[in-house]
């Protein structure tokens, strides 16, 4: 494993061609100034909307061809999430890294199936289980033959409607993990305080990240938008596009 940070930024869902390359132009100016390896992120089917009515994405098909697109056009790596384990083999064959969602981070088929891809495999912390629980899932995953599987951080439920952070999560995951990821932009939501959606308070960001560098997180993941109070999914919690720069220099 690298000493190097791992960066993980894009969009919280895809929402269209034109803002995935404005973001992944960012991206790519971001490697060239720190002389690192961001990986692109945006998910294709937002499936655990609170509404019905929410936007999910276009979809897999439509999805991962945007996805292609970017990695062709830029060259960068690629992170997307899947719901379901007969979406793995088609996503592993276009991203670099798949991710489970937290709620899903026990599902076993779905663990299984994307292990079998060959792909890094990045397991997001359910909100409801301790860092010491994801001993299990990581299990699962080398057990099906992932090669390399990270743990990502993302707070844990607090009453109703509310996330708290318990940063010793990320040195206990790492004992069974070497690569464990701070998720700096989900932590800060409150879950379905919106009135049929999650809303939350970007502010924090920058904070998340910070403390989470001070208990030895290895990487960091951030949703980003030009303008994300415009955007179509995790509005509230995503970070401006612009302040990214400025993030990661206080990372490096």
């Amino acid at each position: 494993m690298s000493n190097k940070n791992i960066y993980i930024a894009g969009p919280c869902v895809i929402e269209s061609q034109e803002l995935l390359n404005t973001v992944a132009e960012e991206l790519v100016r971001l490697n060239k100034k720190y002389g690192i390896d961001i990986i692109f992120k945006a998910s294709f089917d937002k499936a655990n909307r609170t509404s019905l009515k929410s936007f999910r994405g276009p979809g897999i098909t439509e999805g991962l061809a945007m996805l292609q697109e970017i990695k062709n056009k830029y060259g960068l790596r690629l992170l997307t999430d899947i719901h379901e384990s007969n979406q793995a083999e088609a996503v592993g064959k276009v991203v670099d890294v798949i991710q489970i969602p937290a709620f899903l981070c026990r599902q076993t088929d779905l663990l299984v199936a994307a292990a079998k891809t060959g792909k890094i495999v990045n397991i997001k912390k359910a909100q409801f289980l301790s860092g010491r629980d994801m001993k299990y899932p990581v299990e699962k995953c080398v057990d099906s033959g992932a090669k390399e599987v990270w743990l990502t951080e993302r707070g844990n439920s607090f009453g109703y409607n509310n996330l708290v952070v318990d940063f010793r999560n990320i040195p206990d995951m790492q004992e069974f993990s070497e690569t464990v990821i701070m998720d700096c932009t989900h932590s800060v939501q409150r879950p379905s305080a919106g009135n049929g959606k999650t809303v939350g308070d970007r502010k924090f960001v920058p904070s998340m990240a910070l403390a989470a560098k001070a208990f030895g997180a290895n990487g960091y993941f951030f949703e980003v938008h030009p303008i994300p109070d415009q955007g179509l999914s995790d509005a509230a919690n995503m970070l401006e596009l612009t302040k990214l720069d400025n993030l990661i220099g206080q990372l490096q």
